[in-house]
């Protein structure tokens, strides 16, 4: 079993930046592919990004690819979101995702695709 915690959410101006972490746990062996997704008041939770475990392949969603940038260290077991430019739209709760599942870009933006979610931290922009 796979326990995700995520950290670095707050508030912060329009333009500025954030970078939030996803720490696993619970076993040695990083998950293959960890991701992020969002969910705005209101709204359905949406894909942002995910990566393999070599990190050699990566996702974005079309609304940050250029602002956001994934990364992953597995020797700490944790995934990161640098989140650059960004805008008030970009306000929701931020879970972390992970799977042992083969990384295929068809398919890593589905939330079935994922089977531990972390509880999520809030990022909020102010205008």
């Amino acid at each position: 079993q796979v326990q995700l915690v995520e950290s670095g959410g707050g508030l912060v101006q329009a333009g500025g930046s954030l970078r939030l972490s996803c720490a696993a746990s619970g076993r040695t062996t990083s998950p293959n592919v960890m991701g992020w997704f969002r969910q705005a008041p209101g709204k359905a939770r949406e894909f942002v990004s995910a990566t393999n475990w070599s990190g050699s392949s990566t996702d974005y969603s079309a609304s940050v690819k250029g602002r956001f940038t994934i990364s992953r260290d597995n020797r700490k077991n944790t995934v990161y979101l640098q989140m650059n430019s960004l805008k008030p739209e970009d306000t929701a709760v931020y879970s972390c995702a992970a799977s042992d599942r083969l990384y295929r870009s068809d398919n890593i933006g589905q939330t079935a695709f994922y089977a531990y979610w972390g509880q999520g931290t809030q990022v909020a922009v102010s205008s």
